[in-house]
């Protein structure tokens, strides 16, 4: 009976109070490193990272320093060989402007050497296209691309010869010999542009792109 009476007048011993679950801090495992690493390193590895360098097509097109003079002189001489093999499309306006004879006379040496001989214009062609834009050693690509634009411009030339040679004209009058004459100047008026406009960049170092042959000659030279 004392006993009992010593334990309901003794006092309550204080009780440890349990977080409730959803308040408790998780542990981290112990099993996973954490790894830190510091702002200054990341910085680091940034700069030791190289920057991006341009695609060499841009550089052709954009750096004329990149281009030596030997190959500007070449790939610029390459616009003679369809100029000098369709210069006869020029004839009615050469006849009706003196001017354009004029302004022409000091490629009149080249003209001539390039009709001596029935072969020489074949010639010229396998020349341009197996001596240079096949021979990847001893060319740059700014020079067979601007070959190979040459001899695409040169094929072209067929089908206003085979128009002029199917369709011309028996007489000199009418409005048939009117279409043929315009014909033959615009194929005439065309070479000429290509030829300045080709020959022009490439003395400037720059790559002209020519149109309806600019495609075809990327897909071959390689």
């Amino acid at each position: 009976m004392a006993s009992a009476v010593s334990l309901l007048l003794s006092p309550p011993r204080p009780l440890g109070r349990v977080a409730p679950p959803h308040l408790a801090r998780p542990a981290p495992p112990a099993c996973l490193p954490i790894l830190l690493v510091p702002a200054r390193e990341t910085s680091r590895v940034r700069l030791l990272a190289p920057p991006p360098r341009a695609s060499n097509q841009n550089d052709n097109n954009n750096n004329s320093g990149a281009v030596e003079a030997p190959d500007r002189l070449v790939a610029a001489v390459a616009y003679l060989y369809p100029f000098l093999d369709g210069v006869h499309h020029g004839r009615f306006l050469l006849a009706q402007f003196p001017l354009f004879s004029t302004l022409l006379s000091p490629l009149a040496p080249a003209a001539r050497l390039f009709r001596s001989s029935p072969f020489t214009p074949l010639l010229l062609f396998l020349t341009l296209y197996f001596a240079v834009v096949r021979n990847q050693q001893a060319f740059s690509r700014f020079v067979r691309f601007n070959a190979m634009q040459a001899v695409a411009l040169d094929v072209l030339l067929i089908f206003p010869d085979l128009l002029a040679q199917s369709f011309a004209p028996s007489t000199s009058r009418g409005i048939g010999f009117e279409l043929f004459q315009s014909m033959e100047s615009t194929v005439f008026l065309f070479l000429l542009v290509c030829l300045v406009y080709g020959g022009g960049s490439c003395l400037l170092g720059k790559t002209p792109r020519l149109p309806i042959v600019a495609d075809a000659a990327e897909r071959q030279v390689m």
